[in-house]
């Protein structure tokens, strides 16, 4: 097949959306796809373009065999609400041109990722022009979100909103989600069933796997990320690695940190960059056993998920069910426990209730005491990563993943082409 894959994140960034389609994008490709990459500038989780590239200049490149164009992009310092959507409404808007010189080539289907939405409207013309088919992938509800999360009010504007999502949405070939009861919420938008697909955040449990537990109590000499920090081998450390941005709560951390501060042996270690990352680091300032680190390389990821005794993962309530972190994944491979916060019946409960602790989302208190918990018991501890290691080979795997995907994208090209029928009056 040839598809083009409209993706504003894309490798190189570590994280995010943008590891993920970097990492379809080449295994399609290795299938002996023709793939091709519609992208902006790689910014996250900076929120700055990245070293020798530039946010107001075209670019076409070669990337692994697969032709990858990056269209100029406004990059806000901070992604405060109305920034984040003209930063959107910047990528829609240089990136159409790159999408309509596509019409040569005549891809057999575009795969268009969310966010933006905004790009939607443009991916529907294109391939109804072309006679082709679309599909939409949803990594964040992002509608949703931002009124969930107060980024958006009002309710004329918010009706108004998710009607047009709704009838973009009903357009698509496929639309696909990343978790269960996402999916479920594309049903409630009125997506049919035969055009919904299931379509996880993955791991490659190869690349990811359980290192023996370093806070064993016998003073194991430390290695690697330990000794660089300091931090003595028979201690718990406690790890966050992965963004540091609004829907985390990640100002939660610091909370159970300094509740903590009594426990000498137990150290937090926050890996990561993003807009939350200088309040986390103000609000830290004065504790002795909290240690800072930028996103670190993808070849040394397994080592870094490996130095964690305990994984913590806060999120923020009203983002329930709107997002799946896609940091879990790999959480889970490492084999060691998880703690969320996350309300009971949420998907990311779900998700890790049996392989991990979930404590509700905004109480520092139960994080706090979890933690406090998991670090007193080894023996709970690895019956917790022990499980969680288990549901990434049999959930997670990238390559089961990923061939089904490749199932649907045949089936998808290979059905005769129709017009999906609104579920709604056009807004």
């Amino acid at each position: 097949m040839k598809i083009l894959l409209y993706s504003m994140n894309f490798t190189p960034e570590l994280v995010g959306i943008g590891k993920y389609s970097g990492e379809m994008a080449q295994w399609l490709h290795e299938q002996g796809h023709d793939v091709r990459v519609i992208a902006s500038p790689p910014f996250f989780p900076h929120w700055a373009p990245f070293e020798g590239y530039s946010a107001w200049a075209y670019r076409k490149t070669d990337w692994n065999g697969i032709t990858v164009w990056r269209a100029p992009t406004w990059v806000p310092a901070r992604p405060r609400a109305l920034a984040r959507i003209a930063h959107l409404f910047s990528f829609m808007a240089s990136s159409m041109p790159l999408l309509l010189a596509q019409i040569r080539w005549k891809p057999d289907l575009v795969f268009v990722v969310e966010p933006p939405l905004f790009c939607a409207p443009a991916v529907l013309f294109f391939s109804r022009m072309l006679g082709i088919k679309s599909w939409l992938h949803i990594q964040d509800y992002e509608v949703d979100a931002a009124f969930g999360m107060g980024l958006v009010r009002g309710a004329r504007t918010r009706r108004f909103a998710l009607s047009v999502e709704r009838w973009l949405l009903s357009q698509f070939s496929r639309v696909s989600t990343i978790s269960a009861a996402m999916l479920d919420k594309a049903r409630d938008k009125g997506i049919d069933e035969s055009r919904l697909v299931l379509l996880p955040n993955w791991v490659d449990a190869r690349a990811i796997f359980p290192q023996p537990a370093a806070a064993s109590g016998v003073g194991e000499p430390a290695s690697g990320y330990r000794s660089t920090l300091g931090i003595p081998a028979d201690d718990v450390v406690v790890l966050y690695a992965g963004s540091l941005g609004a829907k985390q709560g990640i100002e939660l951390l610091a909370d159970a940190a300094q509740r903590l501060v009594a426990a000498a042996h137990i150290h937090f270690v926050f890996c990561g960059n993003g807009p939350s990352r200088e309040p986390l680091m103000a609000a830290c300032a004065s504790l002795p056993r909290v240690h800072f680190m930028d996103l670190q390389p993808a070849e040394r990821l397994n080592e870094l998920l490996g130095m964690a005794d305990i994984h913590v993962l806060p999120q923020r309530a009203d983002a329930a069910d709107l997002v799946m972190p896609s940091k879990l994944a790999g959480m889970l491979a490492s084999g060691k426990a998880v703690i969320v916060t996350a309300h009971a019946g949420t998907e990311l409960s779900n998700v890790v209730s049996g392989r991990g602790m979930v404590v509700a989302p905004g109480d520092a208190d139960a994080l706090a005491d979890a933690i406090a918990q998991l670090a007193v018991s080894r023996p709970q501890r690895e019956a917790m990563g022990a499980a969680a290691r288990l549901f990434a080979e049999t959930e997670l795997d990238r390559n089961a993943i990923l061939q089904r995907l490749d199932r649907e994208l045949l089936r998808c090209v290979a059905e005769p082409l129709a017009v999906p029928s609104p579920t709604g009056s056009r807004p």
